[in-house]
């Protein structure tokens, strides 16, 4: 396990403007595993359709992300515990619709999210205190996934095995430089997980291969398979380690979980 110590916990993103590619699966589903090998991990629910907050079981919402992004909560009053010991999260609302409208021009926008957070560390007990953050953002590129990146450390970019995989992502990749350069210049580049993988096609294999070519090891050596039983979870409440451990998908999640603690290890010792 990672020791934070009195250190802030580490903030990731979970972007990509594409729909459907399995950032909140991926998660849901990291930040279980995560949880697994002893982290303390909060998942910031920022999308309005709420489905990390459904796939994680929790139904009723109290507080809210909106309600904390609007001042009338704290993320320590709005988070939640669920039935993962160690993993508990901000769940969302639909109210999030309107939150670009209800912040308008106002200054500080951007960081309404950073500031939260850092209130959060703050007030946290050492021996409590949370070690991973993972933000599961909306399918765009709008105020709120700006607030995630102005607040990140990185960006894991969850990526599906599809034909148009790198299309989408150059443009992630500019707006993630743009945001470095404006709001948040010390965001990188955690790294692009390969999801959805089906190896019985040709397809799956040539965006592999041209992921790996075009961002070299910037991409997770752990590839998320196409899987039955990670597709079902969410309609239970579950994160697929819970729902079917030995699964391959849920095999793929503990070798990710692995691989972003080495990297972290790494970051830290550089």
């Amino acid at each position: 396990m990672m020791t934070f110590g009195s250190q802030r916990p580490r903030v990731l993103a979970l972007a990509n403007q594409k729909g459907g590619v399995g950032k909140t699966t991926t998660a849901i589903n990291l930040g279980t595993a995560l949880a697994a090998v002893g982290e303390r991990v909060l998942v910031i629910d920022l999308d309005p359709q709420g489905n990390a907050s459904t796939g994680l079981g929790v139904d009723e919402r109290p507080l809210s992300t909106f309600d904390v992004l609007n001042g009338q909560a704290t993320l320590s009053a709005a988070r939640v515990p669920t039935n993962v010991p160690r993993l508990s999260i901000v769940p969302a609302t639909i109210d999030l619709m309107s939150f670009e409208r209800e912040a308008g021009a106002a200054s500080g926008r951007h960081y309404r999210l950073r500031d939260c957070l850092a209130a959060m560390a703050a007030e946290e007990a050492p021996d409590l205190a949370t070690s991973y953050i993972l933000i599961d953002c909306p399918p765009s590129l709008n105020l709120l996934t700006v607030n995630a990146l102005a607040a990140a450390d990185a960006v894991l970019v969850p990526l599906q095995c599809e034909f148009y995989a790198l299309e989408g992502l150059a443009q992630l990749l500019s707006t993630v430089e743009e945001i470095r350069a404006r709001l948040n210049p010390k965001l990188d580049i955690h790294g692009i997980v390969l999801t959805m993988y089906d190896q019985r096609t040709a397809l799956s294999d040539q965006v592999v291969d041209d992921v790996r070519r075009f961002l070299g090891d910037k991409v997770y050596a752990t590839i998320i398979p196409r899987n039955v039983r990670v597709a079902e979870s969410p309609s239970h409440g579950k994160p697929v380690l819970l729902y079917d451990y030995r699964c391959s998908g849920s095999q793929a999640y503990i070798q990710l979980a692995s691989e972003v603690i080495e990297r972290e290890r790494q970051m830290r010792a550089a």
